[in-house]
């Protein structure tokens, strides 16, 4: 009881810790979602902590290289860097999969290291885009303040962020259970044979999946920058989309289950954390 009440209280008992939670559930939401986006039409994507390295450290340069001109022209300009960043990294995979039928498993898998150990090496303290700051053993120089996310709840994680988040776990629903698209996704990911003798273009909703799944991950990896990183560091990832993968499948891909397994993974993460500190029990 000890136990247990103690990782409650490190995951709900200040505003700071409710805020770090929320933030730990949106970033487990959306890379659950992406995976289910993918998996709906027959792909299975291994490689977002590639995509959300690139897609992160794309928005990061964007917002460096932009330090002066308005929030309002280079916040968008870091999304579209992001999302583009993340798109075509999954897209690689995904026409060595329809084109060639090489399995986008391994594929996704090995670009995983290529994009980890590349954004590594260009920010490590003797690489090219590594930040000349104090202090700073390795990472780019820090995003302007004035393109930051707002913060939600003072001290936390949690960012103005949660409110992207929420449109885009919103259309992941709408367009996976309420739209002809999300039908078209499903039955190719069901048959493809009989998706192809259907009529519908398999190959396109194949690669514009995937391509959707990547563009998520890399919005991710601009959401753990601009929300509260500051900068984009190696270890901005910690093995995130692996834990939203496991949710994903843990709730069958369904939308609505991974916003609720989401919630209580973070609950179980931030949780466990307080209670080896508070009860010297690991989490």
């Amino acid at each position: 009881i000890e136990v247990y009440a103690a990782m409650l209280k490190g995951a709900f008992g200040s505003s700071r810790v409710f805020g770090n939670t929320m933030a730990k559930m949106l970033t487990l939401c959306l890379t659950g979602l992406a995976m289910a986006v993918g998996s709906q039409a027959g792909m299975f994507n291994v490689g977002g902590e590639g995509q959300l390295f690139l897609g992160g450290l794309a928005a990061t340069m964007t917002a460096v290289y932009l330090q002066g001109v308005s929030p309002f022209i280079a916040v968008p300009l870091a999304f579209i860097s992001a999302a583009a960043a993340g798109g075509i990294y999954a897209w690689i995979p995904a026409v060595l999969k329809v084109k060639l039928n090489v399995s986008e498993v391994i594929t996704t898998i090995m670009l995983n290291s290529v994009a980890i150990y590349l954004c590594t090496y260009l920010t490590n303290s003797s690489g090219p885009l590594r930040t000349h700051d104090r202090g700073v053993m390795a990472g780019t120089d820090a995003v302007p303040e004035d393109f930051m996310f707002e913060q939600v709840i003072a001290r936390s994680n949690l960012s103005t962020a949660i409110i992207y988040s929420a449109v885009i776990a919103f259309l992941c629903w709408y367009v996976m259970k309420k739209t002809s698209v999300g039908l078209e996704m499903k039955l190719t990911g069901e048959n493809q044979r009989f998706a192809f003798f259907s009529g519908l273009s398999k190959d396109k909703i194949m690669i514009g999946a995937m391509v959707a799944s990547g563009v998520i991950c890399g919005l991710v990896g601009m959401f753990e920058v601009f929300g509260y990183q500051q900068r984009f560091l190696p270890s901005i990832s910690n093995e995130f989309y692996f834990d939203g993968m496991l949710v994903a499948m843990i709730m069958n891909y369904s939308p609505l289950g991974i916003r609720l397994m989401s919630f209580f993974f973070a609950v179980i993460d931030i949780g466990a954390n307080a209670m080896e500190l508070s009860i010297g029990i690991s989490g």
